[in-house]
């Protein structure tokens, strides 16, 4: 007699594990949430750790082992991601998909290959993922508004470092002008811009500084413009939090293309028209 996959209870058991790896509103959800946060926080650890030689040469074994064992969860979470979702190539290809499967890497390929040490790097951008993990509870509609803000606010951005990026050409190019005829270290109208840069962020290294009065009236200029540096960006994203932030924004995920911030009463998925399930 043979015996059959129940289909329904299959269907049941993908679903189970989509809401508990996909969305943070149930309690196992957020529990998975908390684990896997701390898992990476762990790998991390001993990534950083591995190479402070004392320390390294007193516990590389127990390293290893915790790294294997991170690993191995992390293999566990990728698989079953690509399992429970109906078009799983959209997560394999997605910005988090790659950045699941590069963290992965660097461990199996140090199995099999020695002095790979170099790319071990790669498993920091396990960090990457807390943003993915930090939708939780508090987290949820603050990290949807930083997202969006930015989002809506990409083109202003973008045209105010177009015009920061010709002010310090400008600027540099009128320092190198001034302080060319004197030994003050602007030989060349790149140190010049780079000089400007380092000014206008108000970093101020010091590496290089101008000697001549009108070199120095102009610095203090660049250095009274470094604060609107900080402030128009500030403004501009600001206020497109403030405006985000009347939204209602929740953590329904679209199980058809993965889409977040859905509002709770949404039957269908803004981007894709999929039906959301409640």
């Amino acid at each position: 007699m043979k015996v059959g996959i129940d289909k329904t209870k299959f269907s049941k058991h993908k679903k189970r594990v989509y809401e508990i790896i996909f969305e943070a509103e149930t309690k196992e959800g957020k529990m998975f949430d908390v684990v896997l946060m701390l898992t990476i926080m762990a790998g991390v650890l001993v990534t950083i750790l591995e190479t402070l030689p004392s320390i390294k040469k007193n516990y590389f074994y127990y390293f290893y082992y915790v790294e294997l064992f991170v690993t191995l969860i992390f293999t566990i979470e990728y698989v079953l991601r690509i399992w429970c979702l109906s078009k799983p190539f959209k997560y394999v290809f997605s910005f988090f998909g790659v950045i699941d499967l590069l963290s992965l890497l660097p461990t199996y390929i140090s199995l099999f290959i020695s002095g790979t040490q170099y790319v071990s790097v790669l498993r920091l951008l396990r960090l990457l993922r807390m943003f993915r993990i930090l939708k939780l509870t508090n987290y949820v509609k603050e990290s949807q508004i930083l997202l969006a803000s930015f989002s809506r606010s990409r083109r202003k951005i973008m045209v105010f470092f177009f015009f920061l990026f010709l002010s310090v050409c400008v600027l540099g190019s009128l320092m190198y002008a001034i302080e060319s005829p004197t030994n003050s270290g602007f030989k060349s109208i790149p140190e010049s811009i780079y000089w400007a840069i380092v000014t206008i962020t108000t970093v101020g290294y010091g590496d290089i500084s101008p000697t001549t009065p009108l070199g120095k009236i102009l610095a203090s200029l660049i250095m009274i413009l470094g604060y609107a540096v900080i402030t128009v960006p500030t403004g501009i994203v600001g206020f497109e939090m403030f405006s985000q932030s009347l939204k209602h924004k929740y953590t329904k995920t679209c199980p058809n293309c993965l889409s977040e911030g859905h509002e709770h009463s949404a039957k269908f998925c803004k981007d894709c028209g999929n039906a959301i399930e409640h």
